[in-house]
């Protein structure tokens, strides 16, 4: 049978190692996002484990709930779209397309439409 260790043996033992660890208090939720779905854990327990100039986040406990990662609206304005379809001589759909591939910048959409 193993010795059970007490936490402040434990804790010493581990800032010998060069590990530091405290727990993080009123901790909310805690969100992990993929391209294509939301982790939410919510009232979790986290604890911070400092070692060798890294930290690593341990969360444990709480609810978890899955949904898909919301779109985000693209952020390209009307006039962009409006500019790109006038000087290419395309339509506004391929425009706002040709504009999100480029990342917003006019040029390298008008580019785009024109090869």
């Amino acid at each position: 049978m193993q010795k059970r260790m007490n936490p402040r043996e434990a804790k010493r033992m581990m800032q010998r190692m060069g590990l530091n660890m405290d727990a993080m208090s009123d901790v909310q939720e805690v969100v992990i996002r993929t391209s294509n779905k939301e982790i939410v854990i919510e009232q979790p327990e986290v604890a911070m484990l400092q070692m060798q100039g890294q930290k690593i986040f341990q969360v444990t406990g709480g609810t978890i709930t899955e949904k898909a990662a919301e779109r985000k609206p693209s952020g390209i304005a009307e006039e962009d779209v409006r500019l790109v379809a006038d000087q290419t001589g395309k339509s506004v759909e391929e425009a706002r397309k040709a504009l999100e591939e480029a990342d917003g910048d006019l040029a390298k959409a008008i580019l785009l439409l024109q090869s």
